[in-house]
């Protein structure tokens, strides 16, 4: 948690974000992913200032709970002074002991966003989806937080100024509207309506020109002249291994013909597909349909 000091922002966690959507798609399936196409709805994890804390907070635990449909876990939340905004035990359950940091005591509009954050930690526990690594870790789950719809209460959390900042998350502000694009352009829901942090939707619409270059990548057909005319030219010299600074790799196949991998642009695997002009590729993993002009 960042409270009055400096917020790091641009995309330097980008390639963990991508391999945490990539593990979400594979660990959970096309069908269970699309299961979480509404998000958690602004009135079910409001926090009112004469709201009491402890019922109020159990009260938007038990909301996520049911959003994350974990439905025989119980959370049992109180109060203390720490460093980091939450804590919670991760254990068989099914009750639960999360921590949240005093500060929220006084923030309480914010409490759903941490408390979104640690849920999230019990969930990928029972999933047994991990990655190596604390700070690995944690962008998983900020990013399987976003992704499954309730993320944007962790970007609406960030707010900065000339005099204060606070920004909850192991994700840049960027990333965080990166990874609320990528679920927005598969399941067509708009979350910039929730936002009451004018910070949050700027870092929003960034991440949304950032998702939107995965879509602009040759070989698919919506890359730009200048992609386009790098491509060309790689693959006329096409050599073993990758190619600097662009996604994709050419390969000989067992025939001696070229093929081409690159990342799919929604869940980030990597499609493999001839070279041999216009072809359609549909992503084994997240089923979209890509158009490319190998």
């Amino acid at each position: 948690m960042t409270n009055d000091g400096p917020v790091q922002h641009g995309y330097p966690h980008l390639e963990t974000v991508r391999a945490s959507i990539n593990a979400l798609y594979k660990r959970l399936s096309y069908d269970t992913v699309h299961t979480f196409e509404t998000s958690v709805a602004p009135v079910d994890v409001a926090f009112c200032d004469t709201d009491d804390l402890y019922l109020g907070a159990q009260r938007v635990a038990r909301e996520l709970v049911r959003h994350y449909r974990l439905p025989d876990a119980r959370f049992v939340v109180s109060f203390r002074e720490m460093t980091h905004a939450a804590n919670v035990e991760l254990t068989a359950g099914p009750e639960y002991f999360v921590e949240l940091n005093d500060r929220f005591r006084t923030h309480r509009r914010d409490i759903g966003a941490a408390l979104a954050h640690e849920v999230m930690h019990v969930y990928l526990h029972r999933l047994d989806l991990s990655f190596p690594g604390v700070r690995e870790n944690e962008i998983l789950t900020d990013t399987a937080t976003t992704y499954l719809g309730a993320g944007w209460l962790l970007l609406d959390a960030y707010r900065e100024d000339a005099a204060s900042s606070q920004k909850l998350g192991y994700l840049t502000p960027e990333e965080f509207g990166y990874v609320l694009a990528k679920r927005s352009l598969v399941f067509g829901e708009d979350p910039s309506v929730w936002f009451t942090s004018a910070q949050a939707y700027t870092a929003y619409v960034k991440g949304m020109a950032r998702a939107r270059q995965d879509e602009q990548q040759p070989p698919l057909t919506a890359a730009g002249w200048a992609g386009r005319r790098r491509y060309a030219h790689d693959r006329r010299h096409a050599g073993p291994g990758p190619q600097p600074g662009v996604p994709y790799t050419f390969t000989p196949d067992g025939g001696g013909r070229l093929r081409v991998s690159f990342p799919c642009p929604t869940c980030h695997q990597r499609i493999r597909v001839p070279v041999r002009g216009r072809v359609r590729a549909r992503c084994a993993v997240c089923r979209t349909v890509l158009e490319c002009d190998t």
